[in-house]
């Protein structure tokens, strides 16, 4: 279907998460690819090979002998100029985690797609979000979607906020593997025009690495400097925030869509006692879950963490210091932390923690839907009730539970 709106041109198709990144990429003009294939993120190169082939990109093409090899060279390419795309899964995220630290300390604006898969071993094909936490402390922004057109939509932005020379920061958007990146939405597909007035060409500057321009890439500078240059880092990633939000403030009158909150959304909060807190796929079940518990009079509701890395800290405060008690779901684990609660778990309840003493909800941690099993509507109501019990004054026992785990 094509539809025509004011001198422009969109089209929609029935695509899967993987292909809308690849239209994404498309749309963006990268110039520098590479590829290695690991389920469920080989989608993604599978489609810009068959754009590059068929005429419609015009970008290097390198496939790799490794993802060690080719975030190396997403990183350089990055560095000489180039709008570079990389993406990984799973233990081969992990593979490249060397070049992949020295990316963010580079700051180098490369964008990435994780397609979120179990670590092993044991193995498994499904989604866990621990391959792409791993960078959360990295300098790598960070952000996860829930649909293929927030994909598409989500790595335009990355590349308008990376690329930013207040920012100059890489950035990773995860997608949750199987459930997202090889299930079919429809998405609208913007023009090039479009994309063009929202996302300008990646310039470098002075900071370009060319013979022209001798700099030093890389340098090591011990004790001397370092402190410096990752303060630096922390002050770009600070920025990055209002970046983020200005992107966000203008996409609507570009593309005619208004994307909403940067940061989180709010799904039957206004009246809701208590509300469970996730992010990616995960809302579709609980959204689901939410609507059967309305019909039975239970006042419960639903906030999707959009971006992790920069964290939401005042957006979060606002929104869950309103309910009798918060539910964080984690599809991760962090073995041994504080209460051996998940990542997602101990960020919101750190962040919570200035908004004052009894003021503060109660914060119950959940995890659930490790390896790919299906959150069930069965799991929303297990953790809707216990949330619910606690808000109106129970007394849990544990402030962290597994939820779906056979006996």
């Amino acid at each position: 279907m094509v539809q025509t709106t004011r001198a422009t041109t969109r089209t929609e198709l029935i695509i899967n998460g993987c292909e809308a990144i690849a239209h994404a990429c498309r749309l963006a003009d990268i110039d520098f690819v590479t590829a290695y294939p690991i389920r469920p993120y080989d989608g993604v190169m599978e489609a810009i090979a068959r754009m590059i082939a068929n005429g419609d990109l015009d970008a290097d093409y390198i496939v790799a002998d490794s993802e060690h090899s080719q975030f190396e060279m997403a990183k350089h390419a990055s560095a000489v100029g180039a709008r570079a795309f990389v993406g990984s899964s799973g233990v081969g995220w992990l593979h490249a985690y060397e070049a992949i630290a020295v990316t963010a300390g580079l700051r180098l604006p490369v964008v990435a797609m994780v397609g979120n898969r179990a670590l092993d071993d044991p193995g498994a094909f499904g989604v866990e979000h621990n391959d792409a936490l791993s960078v959360r402390d990295l300098g790598w922004m960070l952000t996860w979607v829930d649909s293929a057109q927030e994909a598409l939509d989500t790595v335009l932005i990355a590349y308008r906020v990376a690329e930013d020379h207040g920012v100059f920061l890489p950035c990773a958007v995860a997608v949750d593997g199987a459930f997202l990146t090889h299930s079919e939405h429809l998405v609208t597909i913007p023009a090039r025009e479009q994309v063009e007035r929202f996302v300008p060409r990646y310039n470098r500057g002075g900071f370009v690495l060319h013979p022209d321009n001798p700099i030093t890439i890389a340098p090591q500078v011990d004790e001397n400097w370092l402190m410096e240059i990752r303060k630096q880092s922390d002050e770009a990633m600070r920025r990055a925030r209002g970046v983020i939000a200005s992107a966000y403030a203008e996409f609507a009158p570009v593309f005619g869509r208004d994307l909403g909150n940067p940061f989180i959304e709010e799904y039957m909060t206004d009246d809701a006692e208590v509300v469970l807190v996730g992010q990616g796929t995960l809302s579709t079940p609980v959204k689901a879950g939410i609507r059967q518990l309305r019909e039975g009079g239970q006042k419960v509701g639903f906030v999707r963490l959009k971006w992790l890395r920069p964290f939401p800290t005042e957006e979060m405060q606002t929104s869950l210091s309103r309910f009798r008690a918060v539910g964080v779901i984690d599809r991760d684990y962090s073995f041994g932390s504080p209460y051996s609660g998940g990542v997602l778990f101990n960020e919101i309840r750190s962040a919570l923690y200035p908004t004052g003493g009894a003021l503060a909800p109660p914060v119950i941690g959940f995890t659930c839907g490790l390896g790919g099993r299906e959150v069930t509507l069965k799991d929303v109501r297990e953790m809707s009730e216990i949330l619910l019990r606690t808000g109106r004054g129970g007394k849990e026992q544990q402030a962290t539970y597994w939820i779906g785990v056979r006996a």
